[in-house]
């Protein structure tokens, strides 16, 4: 991907590669997988649609990668509250999680207008993105990489980079006819304070199909643990297209203000209500 004279078919071997995630996840199961089925999750997940897009934009790299992919794909977005925020910070931004894959998109491109110099932990999996490696940063490597990994998140925390989170981890889920984040993990209050990081709240809208949330909600409901919804995420990537999303902005929380606070889940409850809180107020 380093060099343009590289045979095509050499560099989409660094790219997006279902067999290969199965490999290095679970060998045994790949092992016993029928091949349709293995096709049948190589088209939902865009295989080859994906790596074409990362080949043909291989000389691009951090958000001009990631702008690359919202002019791609005819997505647009509007920011309120950005520019009030204080330049001089060092800021953890928290938001809600609605898409899985153009929210992420969306909220590292708008806080780069502002902001140039970031970091966003995510998936190991999403690594594979190589227009985007300057700025992710693996959230959950195993075995010999996992040392590795940790350091260069406390690295992250450390630095003058601004730093991106979804706290809760998963996309948003439809639960009683309301689409929202399930609970935040509290780790993301619990670094802002010991890195000396202001908090900022931010809200993306959007919604996945109403397809996603019954997968997700009958998978519950038979007792499956398997969240096998996010096989889907890439589809409804895909499904994203033409769509114009609103990205607000809270008043940064002063990590001094959270330290204060007794229970770092109780805090973390509050900062997602905020965030929620935020499309009535602007």
């Amino acid at each position: 991907m380093e060099r343009n004279n590289q045979d095509p078919d050499s560099e989409k071997e660094l790219l997006i590669d279902i067999e290969r995630v199965f490999a290095s996840k679970n060998p045994a199961l790949l092992k016993i997988i029928p091949g349709f089925i293995v096709r049948y999750l190589k088209r939902i997940t865009h295989q080859d649609e994906i790596n074409q897009f990362i080949h043909s934009n291989r000389n691009k790299k951090g958000l001009e990668f990631s702008k690359a992919i919202l002019d791609g794909f005819g997505v647009a977005y509007n920011t309120q509250g950005l520019d009030q925020i204080p330049s001089g910070g060092r800021y953890l931004f928290a938001s809600n999680h609605p898409l899985g894959g153009m929210d992420g998109i969306a909220f590292m491109t708008a806080v780069g207008e502002k902001f140039p110099n970031l970091k966003f932990p995510v998936n190991d999996i999403l690594m594979n993105i190589k227009g985007l490696d300057n700025i992710f940063l693996p959230l959950n490597k195993h075995g010999a990489h996992s040392r590795e990994a940790a350091i260069a998140l406390e690295e992250a925390y450390s630095s003058e980079a601004q730093i991106l989170m979804f706290p809760a981890g998963l996309v948003s889920r439809k639960q009683k006819g309301v689409i929202r984040d399930l609970e935040w993990k509290k780790n993301f209050v619990r670094k802002a304070i010991q890195h000396q990081r202001d908090i900022v709240p931010v809200h993306i809208t959007g919604r996945n199909t109403n397809f996603f949330y019954k997968l997700a909600n009958i998978r519950k409901r038979l007792g499956i643990k398997a969240n096998i919804e996010m096989l889907y995420l890439a589809d409804e990537f895909y499904k994203q297209r033409g769509e114009n999303l609103t990205i607000r902005f809270g008043t940064p929380i002063k990590w001094e203000s959270i330290k204060n606070e007794a229970n770092p889940t109780q805090s973390a409850e509050k900062i997602k209500e905020m965030v929620y809180e935020l499309p009535k107020i602007n």
